[in-house]
């Protein structure tokens, strides 16, 4: 991979002169100028990257992303429709024994890198062909940090004392094409992040101004409900991101006891995948962080993007396995298409 600079693309800015680099979130409410690029992986520490100057993104102006070799059949998965099924009536076989409510179960997909791959290039290509409300690229050579991310989801964003979550629970091809069990999936996972902000919020400011509401994305729409509290004082994004990482959309109820059928099933570790990647501004009152789902990285010779869905007891192996599918299929093949461009530094 050609030698570039670090640079982040969050929302509508580019945030570029990196000065500094630190695993600590307590930095984030630190007295400082500039932005901060966030990367929290399920399996690493915190990357947090503070940049000097931002501005606003605007058309790509470097090579196009070439495209993965092969097309969509170039991709390989960590775990194939069998597998995938069988671990979807292990999930069942769990709540039968009132173990847990809800499991996420995830499969990774990865594919050989493009010679002189540009993660930037590939969030430019996301941003025309499937734009995202929390998309995010993150670029730290350095480090080894190569993220791009078209997320529609929102994880925790913060103005003052003010913080929301806006998980997503309930996926379908078509707003009349939603199941009993996503409702119930969502009502599920708003009472976990209820649960979650209280920990770190005023008592009784924690609210749900919208519960289950209909959003529409490329390709799919969306069951989405919204969790919101005012922060006590004193505390800051590292007490909040410790109250609610990893999120609970992504995890499953109790989020613990998910925790450990996820490690059981899933035989890779998710990496930045279901993780959070956004931007705090310098001071720590201002910031966005997203659910890192529909998220490619860059990491040891491939590219990598996770899909997955949450279990219930009403899930059906074949439906589940149909929306991993579903999920997948626009955002793999745009990175596997003849090059696009847009939005870049």
């Amino acid at each position: 991979m050609a030698a570039v600079a670090p640079l982040a693309v969050v929302g509508d800015r580019v945030l570029f002169d990196l000065v500094e680099v630190t695993s600590d979130l307590a930095a984030l409410d630190a007295p400082r100028r500039g932005t901060w690029a966030v990367v929290l992986a399920t399996d690493t520490e915190p990357v947090c990257a503070r940049f000097a100057r931002s501005r606003p993104a605007r058309l790509w102006p470097g090579r196009p992303w070439p495209g993965v070799a092969g097309g969509p059949e170039a991709w390989t998965s960590s775990l194939d429709g069998p597998a995938y099924r069988r671990g979807v009536g292990v999930i069942r076989e769990a709540i039968a024994a009132g173990d847990v409510y809800q499991v996420n179960l995830t499969r990774r997909l990865s594919a050989p890198l493009p010679p002189d791959a540009d993660v930037a290039a590939l969030g430019a290509a996301l941003a025309v062909g499937n734009p995202a409300p929390f998309s995010a690229v993150v670029r730290l050579p350095a480090l080894g940090v190569h993220v791009a991310s078209a997320s529609p989801e929102r994880f925790l964003e913060r103005d003052g004392d003010r913080v929301w979550s806006s998980p997503i629970k309930g996926t379908a091809a078509a707003e009349d094409a939603f199941l009993a069990k996503d409702r119930a999936e969502n009502v599920m996972i708003v009472d976990l992040v209820r649960n979650d902000l209280g920990r770190v919020s005023e008592w009784g400011s924690v609210t749900v101004p919208a519960l289950c509401a209909v959003e529409h994305h490329p390709g799919l729409v969306h069951l989405v409900s919204t969790v919101e509290g005012r922060l006590r004082p004193g505390v800051g994004w590292a007490e909040a991101v410790a109250a609610t990482f990893p999120p609970g959309s992504v995890t499953g109820a109790p989020k613990i006891a998910a925790l450990g059928v996820i490690d059981a099933l899933e035989p890779v570790p998710r990496g930045p995948y279901c993780g959070a990647v956004g931007w705090v501004a310098g001071g720590g009152q201002r910031g966005a962080l997203n659910v890192a789902i529909r998220t490619f990285w860059f990491a040891d010779g491939g590219i990598h993007f996770g899909t997955g869905g949450g279990i219930t007891w009403d899930s059906d192996p074949d439906g589940e396995w149909a929306e991993t599918e579903l999920k997948a299929a626009r955002l793999v093949g745009l990175a596997s298409a003849a090059p696009r461009a847009r939005l870049g530094p």
